[in-house]
This record gives C-alpha cells, structure tokens and sequence, in this order.
C-alpha cells in the first residue's frame, strides 16, 4: 500500500470521526432541548416507615410546605426501612419522571445493629444516587446519636422533624428553580 493509500484511508477515517462527532453533538443538544421542554413535573418523596408517627411529621411538613413554594406534584413512596430508600431513589430517577427525590427516615441505635454504619451507607447511597442520575436528591434521613422511645424524645423529634420538612421543602423548591434558571 502506498503512502498516498494510506493518506486517504487516514483522511476518511478522520472525516467518519468528525461525522460520528457531529450526529452525537446533534443527538445531545435535542436530548438537551427535549429534556428543557419536557422537564419532568414531580417530585417523589421516599419515607421509611420505622418510627413512623415520627417521620409523618416530617412529610407532612414537606407537603405543606413545598405546596406554598411549587406546582409540581408529589408522589409520595413507603418503605420498610431507611436502608431500602438509596435503591429506590436511584430506580426512580433513572425512569426520568422525576425533577428531584426527597428521602426522609429516621434511623436510631436499636441495640442490634450499629446505626451509624447504616445511616452512612444510606448518605453515602443517596450521594451516588444523585451523582449518578443528575436529579437532585434530599436527605432528611436523621440519626441522633442518643434515642430512646420515651415521651421526652419522641416528642422532641416530632417537633424538629416538622422543622426539618420544611427546610428540605424550601431546599428542594430552591434548588429546582436554579436549575431551571440555569436551563438544566
């Protein structure tokens, strides 16, 4: 094969590297264009059920709350425990339906097990989530360092769990009105 062979063969490849460059970049920008028009209009809330009577403070606080601050819808999602949330956050941002996720969970040392350990694999998992997909992702999972299910502390953590639905609230109606100021 001669040079002026090779030069061609090289030539050609280059300008199929260039057009397969340009269908990707057209392919994203209408990915980018659709995903702008066609943004997703609700928001999923994950609630672990232990402790319930506690955590419903929680989300109905966030209810109210993000109902005075947005028009998008919630859908409003019940599971065992905190541990299972990370998978089912990840699940739900990946079908694309969603603007934004919101877990809430309390997880309190029961003797068995260390809470911490599980505490931090659900941050740590919800963290990942997030970066995975690109759809934002609220912790108000919260593990005090001393529980115990007396009057006095549960309801304590009554009371502050309707503090902190109403902080994920406005920290997930402000950060869905950056993005989309930003056109992301």
């Amino acid at each position: 094969m001669g040079i002026c062979s090779l030069c061609k063969r090289i030539v050609y490849s280059f300008n199929q590297c260039i057009r397969l460059f340009a269908l990707n970049l057209a392919a994203l920008q209408l990915r980018k264009r659709m995903s702008i028009n066609n943004t997703p209009k609700r928001v999923a809330f994950i609630q672990a059920c232990w402790h319930r009577d506690i955590v419903d403070q929680l989300r109905d606080s966030f209810a109210k709350e993000f109902a005075s601050l947005s028009d998008l819808d919630v859908d409003f999602i019940e599971l065992p425990g905190a541990y299972e949330i990370p998978l089912h956050a990840k699940l739900l941002a990946d079908t694309g339906n969603y603007s934004a996720i919101v877990a809430a969970g309390l997880v309190v040392d029961g003797g068995i097990y260390r809470h911490d350990f599980v505490g931090k694999a659900v941050i740590d998992n919800l963290m990942r989530a997030q970066m995975d997909t690109g759809v934002p992702v609220f912790s108000a999972v919260l593990t005090p360092h001393h529980f115990h299910a007396g009057d006095e502390h549960s309801n304590f953590f009554k009371e502050h769990f309707v503090h902190k639905g109403q902080e994920v609230a406005q920290a997930c109606a402000q950060t869905l009105n950056s993005m989309n100021k930003l056109g992301l």
